[in-house]
């Protein structure tokens, strides 16, 4: 691994104007936040990321959760996913969030990683990884080998012809479906950004991943108020039963009443180059019959626009089926 400097910043306005020193907050920044690191060493040692400056927040205080005068929820950047996973009010009202976590990595990752560093989750694709191989992301202009190469467990949503990387966080999957909304703090002042809008798609500039600006430092995410009767589940579907990526799941959020469906909120993991909300699907659902036809309907319509590769053509109806199979055990539950 390379040689870099290491800095713990007194209070976030000293690690915002610092990292604002760097041309981006993409692939290659010379400045970056460091907390749990499961992401960011691992690249470091692969030469997949070499920052000059690594700056420590673990101590600023951005780890706490707790509601919100609205009766939401607010997590803080630096909140550890097992914290965030068992913490009562998680396992009661955004019980999908704390499947999710726990469906992820394994209990001694989860004590490291943080909820902004699974936000800020880098692809596993092998060609990214991989600094003798070229890759679009990690080098504009280079190509993307996955397209006519190994791409089994690639995406099958949101891809271009430059790349077709699949954004690999459970944690995000949930919280596309609960409509989360994270807050950076940066040079230019504090902003709100839905997580809809947070992660971009691949397009012709797929080395940047994320609306961040040099210097933005995410401090929480916030969540919506419960929704009251919400039923809600996370399913996975991957190669083997734990400490494994996604295939594909899904994050469902439904409401139920006199047999109907009279809210939904679906988004997809594993099938997409970024967290993937399903408002197809959603509006396939809301005023039907809440029974197995239509939970088949709105996993077609979510899957609808998927552009299989050579090798990952079977993860289409795998989604499909995840997605049924999750809307059913909710509505059962």
């Amino acid at each position: 691994m390379h040689t870099f400097e290491f800095v713990r910043p007194a209070d976030p306005a000293t690690a915002v104007a610092t990292a604002a020193q760097a041309k981006t907050a993409q692939q290659g920044a010379d400045v970056r936040f460091v907390a749990g690191g499961t992401t960011l060493l691992d690249l470091m040692k692969l030469n997949v990321e070499t920052p000059a400056r690594l700056l420590d927040i673990n101590r600023l205080p951005l780890d706490k959760i707790e509601a919100t005068p609205d009766g939401g929820l607010k997590i803080g950047a630096t909140a550890r996913n097992s914290d965030l996973a068992n913490h009562p009010t998680v396992e009661r009202d955004y019980a999908v969030l704390s499947q999710a976590l726990l469906s992820g990595a394994t209990a001694q990752l989860r004590n490291m990683a943080t909820t902004a560093g699974n936000l800020l989750q880098r692809t596993r694709c092998m060609y990214f990884r991989d600094t003798a191989m070229p890759c679009n992301k990690r080098e504009p202009g280079t190509g993307c080998p996955a397209i006519p190469g190994s791409n089994r467990t690639l995406a099958v949503l949101g891809t271009s012809e430059h790349c077709i990387a699949t954004n690999p966080s459970d944690m995000c999957v949930a919280m596309a479906a609960l409509e989360a909304t994270i807050h950076v703090q940066g040079p230019k002042g504090s902003r709100a950004i839905p997580i809809a809008d947070f992660h971009l798609l691949p397009g012709n500039t797929p080395d940047r991943e994320t609306v961040l600006e040099p210097g933005d430092l995410i401090t929480h995410v916030t969540l919506p108020p419960p929704v009251a009767g919400s039923k809600q589940v996370y399913l996975k579907l991957r190669d083997r039963a734990s400490y494994e990526f996604a295939l594909a799941s899904a994050a469902v959020v439904i409401t139920i009443a006199d047999g109907k469906v009279t809210r939904a909120r679906i988004a997809l993991g594993g099938v997409g180059t970024k967290p993937w909300r399903a408002p197809e699907a959603e509006a396939a659902l809301v005023g039907q019959p809440a029974n197995k036809a239509t939970f088949r309907k709105a996993a077609e319509a979510a899957l609808r626009d998927a552009k299989p590769q050579s090798e990952n053509g079977f993860k289409i109806d795998l989604a499909k089926r995840c997605l049924a199979h999750a809307l059913h055990t909710a509505a059962t539950a």
